[in-house]
């Protein structure tokens, strides 16, 4: 086994913040000094990132963050892994921190109840009558999920308003909802409590934290997660795929991207299809003329992005 050297860190907080311009200067300044890589978008309304590197230079991280104005609070969901799952370092602005692109004013604040993990697997386990939603793009829940959620087939955060008026959930109904990490809970709830929903909690920390607090429970499949590894394991006794390659039709949860560089397409394959196709999506784009040399064992390795896949 590779040794664990170095961290993922995931987190976001819904704070104001001010001279976001010299913020995210500053913010980026201090990581490259770190040798973070990821991923981190700052607006007026707060944080949210995702970062890497050696566990020394994460702890120094969480410790600059903490010491930002408004930032003290923040809470970081971490795994251990024996390599970066980030090829560059990418702080910038976005007007939302996760783009809703809702009509109306959504305050983090307003949202619906947390329910702790321990919470949350109590009310599956004993409350009869809810609404279950992931609040996830449709290509996350594919390869794993909670029993029982409704899965909205949506390749976008930025859908779910306009879902959520056509699914016709009626409003007297309990809701819950989860996600990765919590932070598209954060506005969706408040979204819906807005639209008429007064019953409405969400999984605080999301599938991250419950799978580490609750081994999983009553969650099939893996997680999605938005870096090199692209898939994590969630609940141990449930490894098995829920999801089946999009060429042979067999049980499989890896995500590759087509070697075809004009298509890119993400798909779920399994082994056999990916040497059949030659990392490809179909069998048109194996004739295409810009083609990537497909590496199966790369590919395959565990927790590894299609960017590792090609020689």
């Amino acid at each position: 086994l590779k040794a664990m050297d170095n961290k993922v860190l995931l987190y976001y907080n819904f704070t104001p913040l001010s001279e976001v311009p010299a913020f995210i200067e500053a913010h980026k300044t201090r990581c490259k000094e770190l040798n973070l890589l990821g991923r981190i978008y700052v607006s007026e309304e707060g944080i949210n990132g995702t970062v890497s590197g050696t566990i020394a230079d994460c702890d120094a991280y969480k410790e600059y963050v903490w010491s930002l104005d408004g930032l003290s609070t923040t809470a970081f969901k971490e795994d251990l892994c024996d390599h970066v799952p980030f090829g560059r370092l990418i702080c910038k602005y976005r007007s939302e921190i996760v783009a809703l692109h809702a009509d109306m004013e959504l305050n983090p604040k307003d949202g619906g109840r947390y329910l702790s993990p321990k919470e949350w697997r109590k009310a599956l386990e004993t409350e009869k009558d809810y609404v279950l939603i992931d609040v996830r793009n449709n290509y996350e829940s594919k390869i794993g999920h909670f029993e029982g959620a409704i899965l909205p087939d949506l390749e976008n955060f930025y859908d779910f308003p306009n879902w959520v008026d056509e699914a016709d959930i009626p409003k007297d109904k309990k809701i819950l909802m989860y996600c990765t990490g919590g932070i598209r809970c954060e506005k969706f709830s408040v979204l819906m409590k807005k639209k008429g929903y007064d019953d409405v909690s969400q999984l605080h920390g999301g599938i991250l934290t419950y799978a580490k607090e609750e081994g999983g429970a009553h969650y099939h499949g893996k997680c999605f997660v938005f870096d090199d590894r692209l898939a994590v394991p969630v609940n141990p006794n449930e490894e098995e795929p829920v999801s089946v390659c999009e060429l042979s039709g067999q049980p499989a949860d890896t995500y590759i991207n087509c070697a075809n560089m004009d298509c890119n397409k993400l798909f779920v394959c399994c082994e056999g299809a990916a040497d059949k196709y030659q990392g490809c999506c179909s069998e048109a784009c194996m004739h295409a003329p810009r083609l990537r040399p497909f590496n199966k064992e790369a590919a395959f390795a565990p927790f590894r992005r299609a960017h590792h896949y090609f020689k």
